[in-house]
């Protein structure tokens, strides 16, 4: 058991609340117990939800976070509610996904960090928001992340 890891959590293993914006929500982290070799981590959330700044109506995306870990990894439940926690939060696609992205580097400062932003349409236009830290490491398998142009996406 590896308890030294989560011993400052505050959310795991925990009953938690969905926080009401991103900038209530607590994104935690634990070390990375194998720093020293390259991997990449994805996590992929395609139920997003945020809202229209102009008109208050539901947005809905399919994310993909892609990311090479330093010392720290990002813990999954913290992600899962501050991610829930844009669902009453009015911004453009563009500045939801690119905050994301930024947020987790401030954390976790990895040695790269990828998101898309695969938006379902409104309007009948889809929009999708790239963003990365840097350039793509060398010498590592970084996957396509599998999620097609939008033809009806589901």
């Amino acid at each position: 058991m590896m308890s030294h890891y989560t011993d400052n959590l505050t959310q795991l293993g925990q009953s938690t609340t969905l926080p009401q914006s991103p900038e209530d929500a607590v994104l935690e982290r634990v070390p990375n117990p194998r720093a020293e070799t390259a991997y990449c981590v994805r996590f992929t959330q395609p139920e997003f939800t945020s809202l229209c700044p102009m008109t208050g109506q539901p947005d809905f995306a399919h994310l993909v976070i892609d990311y090479v870990p330093g010392e720290w990894l990002v813990e999954s439940k913290s992600l899962k509610l501050y991610l829930g926690s844009f669902r009453n939060h009015g911004a453009f696609h563009e500045d939801c996904t690119v905050s994301i992205g930024l947020r987790l580097v401030e954390l976790l400062a990895p040695k790269w960090l990828r998101i898309g932003g695969y938006w379902y349409p409104r309007g009948g236009m889809p929009i999708d928001v790239f963003w990365q830290s840097g350039a793509t490491p060398e010498g590592l398998w970084i996957p396509d992340q599998g999620v097609a142009p939008y033809r009806g996406r589901g």
